[in-house]
């Protein structure tokens, strides 16, 4: 990975299938020491040069006793580096070194309790009786591998932590990255600080620092092309490419003709005026809406938008001399997506960051984000001076308002959409309830419906407002917006958006449902 010359410090998180891999990453970052996830069965040798402060083995939905089941390389063990096992994690490193698991007589899934026989550095300055944990198992230690002692214990796991502190192994049964063990976050950091001896000097920044002297080595000459959207992400790869190599980037902004009202203007405004940006702007707006008459199906109007995007980016691409490099806003999860441990098998999978930009294109690729969570994305933002109304922008689809106009677009339909829109983001910011939220936006609906408005019979439009929260939009629930908000949203666009005179609020969960409607 690209980090592997930029971090002095650093944490390994060997991924066996949990969910909450992920997690234990975010908790390691929080405590300002950087890490990375890689397979469970990353080499030996990639290993080594990696150089961990410290291991840690993740939990897997698997039971070590499963044929095939996922193990690391035995001489793991013998790197003299600490090792943290955390649930399936802390069973296969006992079963490796010679201790004995077996199937629980019940499972045991949820809140649960633990007592500290022997708290040591892992649960240093911590209650030793009655400490609230999270479980998720179905496997148990029955007998601990030579040299090893038991921490603490529950009530259906007698090893519910070992240690072997002279080799500086650890293991917990519970699951120390959830939020649901409160004390979790005080075990990893005893783990990072006591045990590992990492410093908290993971900042953004350091990072910012990092990579700008990195991007400035890695360019030199060449000159740098990144299509520039007004997201979080892009706008970040933008500003911090800008300040590492400056004239050499060259910024392109696609007015594809269903961005939100006054979007192509901000973007405009922010970078080429704010931050001096080499930014070229192709309002291509009319031949997006021409491409798109008469189209009804949503796969067919994302892939003409696609297509069309990256036949106008490939025309500016040409007109620039000596470009070597494409930037991209790939972030972490969409490279663990690509490596991580998935079910039975390790399974890789090609991420494709900008919808797919043709392999005829010979770019090499710069990511600076490809090490962050999105958090983290916009604590970088922060950090180089952008706007807090682009570092918190909600996520904004690459079709744009096409997507969100169900049927057949045309800018009269458009300009209803883009009102109703507008309305529902003035009155969430107002509320306070913005920054709250994934995502806020309406959907205009292909349907009409009877109203009166004073003396007069109406057949108008429905919009629907879609409010979700969520944490990575790979899950999301409805927001529980206050009835006094949705009164003010629905009775504005009712009043202010000509031809409608219908709001509905959209109570549907992803899963079954997605985020967007098409």
């Amino acid at each position: 990975m690209s980090s592997d010359h930029l971090h002095e410090e650093r944490v390994l998180i060997l991924d066996f299938g949990s969910q909450t891999t992920q997690l234990i990453a975010r908790r390691v970052r929080e405590s300002h020491v950087y890490c990375e996830i890689h397979p469970f069965n990353m080499p030996l040798d990639k290993i080594r040069a990696f150089q961990p402060k410290g291991i840690i083995l993740s939990g897997s939905p698997a039971s070590v006793h499963d044929p095939g089941a996922p193990l690391s390389d035995l001489a793991l063990y013998s790197l003299q580096v600490p090792i943290l096992g955390i649930c399936y994690g802390m069973q296969i490193m006992s079963l490796q070194l010679g201790g004995t698991v077996e199937k629980a007589d019940r499972r045991e899934y949820g809140p649960a309790t633990i007592d500290l026989d022997n708290p040591g550095e892992l649960f240093r300055e911590l209650e030793s009786k009655g400490v609230r944990v999270w479980m998720s198992h179905g496997d148990r230690i029955l007998g601990l591998p030579p040299g090893f002692s038991v921490l603490a214990c529950s009530e259906n796991s007698p090893v519910a932590a070992m240690s072997d502190p002279g080799r500086r192994f650890y293991g917990v049964q519970f699951h120390p990255e959830v939020v649901h063990t409160p004390c979790g976050r005080a075990v990893l950091e005893n783990f990072l600080f006591r045990i590992c001896h990492c410093r908290p000097t993971w900042t953004m920044k350091s990072f910012v620092d990092t990579v700008i002297q990195g991007m400035r080595e890695r360019v030199g000459p060449h000159q740098v092309i990144c299509a520039l959207s007004g997201g979080v992400d892009s706008s970040v790869v933008a500003v911090l490419l800008h300040k590492a190599i400056g004239s050499s980037l060259h910024c392109v902004f696609v007015n594809n003709g269903v961005l939100r009202r006054g979007e192509a203007e901000s973007v405009r405004r922010i970078f080429q005026d704010h931050f001096a940006l080499n930014l070229t702007y192709v309002d291509a707006s009319e031949l997006f809406l021409e491409r798109l008459r008469g189209v009804i199906d949503p796969e067919q109007k994302r892939k003409i938008i696609g297509n069309l995007f990256i036949e106008l980016f490939e025309q500016e691409a040409v007109r620039i001399p000596n470009v070597k490099y494409l930037a991209q806003g790939t972030l972490y999860p969409d490279v663990i997506e690509s490596v991580s441990f998935k079910g039975p098998s390790a399974t890789i999978k090609t991420h494709h960051n900008v919808g797919g930009l043709p392999e005829k294109m010979k770019f090499e690729l710069i990511e600076p984000l490809r090490e962050l969570f999105k958090d983290e994305v916009r604590l970088v933002g922060r950090e180089l001076g952008l706007p807090e109304q682009v570092v918190m922008r909600h996520p904004f689809p690459g079709p744009g308002l096409a997507i969100r106009l169900i049927g057949e677009v045309s800018p009269d339909k458009l300009e209803i959409l883009r009102e109703a829109d507008l309305i529902i983001l003035e009155e969430m910011e107002a509320s306070g309830w913005y920054d709250r939220v994934w995502q806020a936006f309406a959907v205009l609906l292909p349907v009409q419906s009877v109203g009166v408005m004073g003396d007069e019979r109406t057949y108008d439009q429905v919009i629907a407002v879609r409010v979700v929260e969520s944490l990575d939009a790979m899950t999301a629930d409805w927001a529980r917006l206050p009835y006094e908000l949705l009164q003010r949203i629905s009775n504005r666009i009712i009043n202010e958006v000509k031809g409608v005179n219908r709001v509905v609020y959209d109570i549907s969960s992803k899963p079954p449902s997605t985020i967007e409607w098409e």
